[in-house]
């Protein structure tokens, strides 16, 4: 009964405020949890709402920068193969990061032998993909959506029309709110220009499988559909979403910049 209280505190103070963290420790120099942590999993497991976006490996100082990297690789493959074989859901594309020496270190080295899960609330919790703060994101629209007609009057026949802030919920095909903007744009250029015809691509970051494409067929459907919600001719638009397969930046991405370069939104102009 206690255990269970417990674990109900700990499932309300984590999962009210959006993304949460589950730390999971490891002995010196091991790439398996260690007992105490093999027990909390356990606890962790039988929370079915949850889906894991973030998987971030850590080791102490000792022992050099690329021993301790490989290490980190490993405890992340580990602790992702754990919560697979325990039914744990996780994102399509979910980011996996390993640090060799690049972090804040603690002073007690038993605290830096860990790997960091993050995830939400599948039923509750809904939060953008890009973690750049609103105000930046708002000025990148905006400075978007003034150069987007150009563009596409400059394009030609063939020519990709990269679009980088139509942005996300994570792991979902919901458009935050400010991203519409640049969909209104995108539409106002198809009525201006009636006979062009596009194929909308979608991207995603950070999932090295390259093979999993469905988020951006969704994604790319969405937008599809959007438009021909707004009343263009279906002639006009086609989608295919290439998952990963074709990134801007190699897979692991080294930083948000690069993500969100990956998860991208691509014009084809099939016709001019």
């Amino acid at each position: 009964m206690i255990k269970s209280i417990k674990y109900f505190v700990f499932l309300i103070s984590c999962l009210s405020f959006g993304q949460s963290k589950f730390d999971v420790y490891f002995d010196f120099n091991a790439d398996v949890p260690n007992k105490e942590s093999i027990q909390q999993l356990e606890d962790f497991y039988t929370n079915k709402n949850i889906e894991v976006i973030k998987i971030e490996g850590f080791c102490d100082s000792i022992d050099t920068k690329n021993y301790n990297k490989e290490l980190a690789d490993r405890r992340v493959k580990n602790i992702l193969d754990l919560l697979k074989k325990n039914s744990v859901a996780i994102a399509e594309n979910v980011l996996l990061v390993s640090y060799g020496k690049d972090f804040e270190l603690s002073e007690n080295q038993s605290e830096n032998r860990k790997v960091i899960v993050t995830y939400y609330d599948k039923e509750r919790d809904f939060f953008p993909e890009s973690d750049i703060p609103k105000s930046e994101l708002l000025k990148r629209i905006k400075e978007e959506k003034k150069t987007l007609a150009a563009q596409f009057k400059k394009a030609k026949t063939g020519d990709f029309i990269r679009i980088n802030n139509i942005h996300f919920t994570f792991n979902s095909e919901k458009i935050v709110p400010e991203s519409y903007a640049i969909l209104e744009e995108l539409y106002m250029i198809m009525v201006v220009n009636p006979s062009m015809v596009i194929k909308i691509n979608g991207n995603i970051c950070c999932n090295p499988n390259t093979s999993v494409t469905k988020l951006s067929y969704r994604r790319a459907l969405k937008i599809f559909n959007f438009l021909k919600d707004r009343g263009i001719n279906i002639n006009r638009l086609a989608y295919h979403g290439f998952g990963s397969g074709n990134p801007v930046y190699p897979i692991p991405e080294q930083n948000e910049e690069e993500r969100i370069a990956n998860r991208r939104v691509e014009i084809l102009i099939v016709k001019k």
